[in-house]
């Protein structure tokens, strides 16, 4: 049964400049869907070029009690990692973290990339967690949620001053990013992965700045990463290169040329993940497509389902981040044999866990072994 009078009209969602979501549709712990209409009050707002009124980001204080979180997932290869942000603005559509913010009774949609949350004593909650007796030390991840250098980086800072603690802690380091910003922080980066301390992988799916200001509409454009990267391996910091996700049918085809470009700007090493679509990813890339890509996708789906088993998404480990059946093992096949062919697979960075010391504190009493 429909929850609107049949007599107002429903508004199509449009695409808005600078966003990557469509829509805002509603989160699945939501007691009640929202539908957008004429109500006859529109054209007095202001409006951005696409016809819609713009969208501000908003910021809120996230009141965490802990700031390291574990996971004992064999997908992936650190067990801690460190979020100072949940949403981000660079607006990623194919996002696999958009469905937390349903958690906070919001929107996976316009809402992650505009309703931001931060954690303002991060490196103070960071610095008494790693002075625990007990703690054991391994690499630190940060960038696996939301990219820890998304433009509120610019201000709040926050991803330094967590830097700062780690590198003063002799605690290495893994960075995953897509953002220019990181060569900001080449000074403390530098003088760690100079004692085997930090690595930084640089996120690249595509060398097409059209397909990225779409799919990834406020993050770096692709030549800006490839000058990070020469930038981060001209201070001696290792790079790898993730060319993720691929998404079949859209940016594919450009995986060989992505590697090529990385190892001219000084990757040395690389990683890729096929596209995954769970809970309300799903609508929200599909309505992408349609409103980005209307010529492509039907057979952008149709592939997709293809590497899944016939449905959108599998969540098993093993199989989430690679998929199955040809093309997604033709994906797995041309990225294996480039990297050979680049040298991408001869170098493996691994980071010093031995250093790791807590630094006296002020007042503390020296110890004398």
């Amino acid at each position: 049964m429909p929850l609107k009078p049949p007599d107002i009209e429903e508004l199509a969602d449009q695409p808005r400049k600078g966003r990557g979501a469509v829509s805002n549709r509603t989160g699945r712990f939501e007691a009640a869907t929202r539908h957008r209409v004429d109500d006859g009050w529109a054209g007095l707002a202001p409006e951005d070029e696409e016809g819609e009124p713009p969208l501000r980001t908003q910021l809120h204080v996230d009141t965490a009690r802990t700031i390291i979180t574990r996971n004992d997932s064999p997908d992936i290869m650190f067990d801690r990692s460190i979020n100072p942000y949940r949403g981000c603005e660079h607006g990623c559509i194919y996002c696999f973290a958009r469905p937390t913010h349903a958690w906070l009774g919001l929107s996976p949609g316009l809402d992650f990339e505009t309703q931001l949350f931060y954690k303002p004593d991060a490196p103070e909650l960071l610095e008494a967690e790693l002075r625990r007796p007990g703690y054991v030390p391994a690499v630190m991840a940060m960038g696996t949620n939301t990219d820890p250098y998304q433009p509120i980086e610019r201000e709040l800072k926050l991803t330094r001053r967590v830097i700062e603690v780690l590198s003063r802690f002799n605690h290495p380091l893994g960075i995953v990013t897509k953002s220019a910003l990181i060569t900001r922080d080449i000074d403390l980066l530098a003088p760690m992965a100079a004692k085997g301390l930090a690595a930084v992988c640089i996120s690249l799916s595509t060398l097409d700045r059209d397909l990225a200001r779409t799919l990834e509409p406020r993050a770096a454009t692709p030549p800006r990463r490839l000058e990070t990267m020469r930038q981060l391996t001209q201070a001696g910091i290792p790079v790898i290169v993730l060319t993720s996700p691929m998404i079949p049918g859209l940016n594919d085809h450009s995986l060989e040329q992505v590697l090529e470009a990385s190892v001219k700007a000084g990757a040395t090493a690389a990683g890729w993940t096929l596209l995954r679509l769970p809970l309300e990813i799903a609508g929200l890339f599909e309505e992408w497509l349609k409103a980005r890509a209307p010529d492509r996708a039907g057979r952008v789906m149709s592939l997709i389902r293809q590497t899944r088993g016939g449905r959108l998404y599998k969540s098993g480990f093993g199989e989430r981040h690679r998929g199955e059946g040809p093309v997604a093992d033709l994906i797995r096949a041309r990225f294996n044999h480039a990297v050979r062919r680049l040298g991408l697979d001869r170098k493996r960075w691994t980071l010093d866990i031995t250093q790791f010391s807590p630094p006296p504190r002020p007042g503390d009493q020296m110890s004398l072994f």
